[in-house]
């Protein structure tokens, strides 16, 4: 699947070892393995499978939304464009879900 950002920031903490200071060591580790997971995904139906992700749907306003756990703390917030023909998520945001 492919990748694309919303935010410069998360570009460069996926691509650049040196960015990431507003964030736990182990979030962004975290980060760049669940990058790696989208990519190596066909589509969104393998999240679903592996259970250590939570991944999930959001509701309300943010239906358009997915989330996928980082730690028990962090959340990755993706969506998906669908202007595309081919599939491509969307990485939104890292929260802090306490």
């Amino acid at each position: 699947m492919e990748v694309r950002f919303k935010d410069r920031g998360l570009e460069r903490l996926n691509s650049d070892a040196r960015t990431g200071a507003e964030y736990p060591a182990g979030v962004v580790k975290a980060f760049r393995k669940r990058i790696q997971v989208i990519r190596a995904a066909p589509n969104e139906q393998v999240f679903y499978s592996l259970k250590s992700l939570h991944y999930e749907k959001l509701k309300g306003k943010r239906d358009h939304q997915h989330s996928m756990r980082l730690n028990d703390q962090y959340r990755l917030i993706l969506e998906y464009d669908s202007q595309s023909e081919t599939r491509v998520a969307v990485i939104c945001s890292i929260e802090d879900y306490h």
